[in-house]
């Protein structure tokens, strides 16, 4: 098996990798609060991975200084964009997650999803 390309490319691969620690603790754990951890390391390996594809060597962020206007002397500004707006767009989403979980706690009084079922169903839900 060759190695050479990850071993060139091992950012894209860390991301990968996070991103399935992240989509596997969501899979599998039923506490609420470790879901929503790995929904928040799903969401950060994503934001890696944009970074790194946005990013080219021996160019500088979009900002004219010096006067050099040419737009080989500048990386994209796109994904940089993209990170910051799903940034902000996790910590709502993080938020309202949180928030909901601490309905559903205060109702249950567990934060096991497979207690709740039963109990939603317990009560004809």
């Amino acid at each position: 098996m060759n190695f050479g390309n990850i071993l060139l490319n091992y950012e894209e691969a860390v991301a990968m990798i996070l991103f399935g620690i992240g989509f596997s603790n969501l899979l599998m754990q039923k506490n609420l609060i470790k879901k929503i951890v790995g929904m928040n390391i799903m969401d950060t390996s994503m934001y890696l991975f944009l970074a790194l594809k946005g990013y080219i060597v021996g160019r500088k962020a979009p900002i004219v200084v010096d006067g050099i206007q040419s737009v080989e002397a500048y990386i994209n500004p796109i994904p940089s964009g993209l990170v910051l707006t799903g940034i902000v767009v996790s910590v709502s989403v993080t938020a309202l997650m949180l928030a909901l979980t601490i309905r559903l706690y205060n109702r249950y009084h567990t934060l096991d999803l497979d207690e709740i079922s039963t109990r939603l169903k317990e009560e004809g839900l």
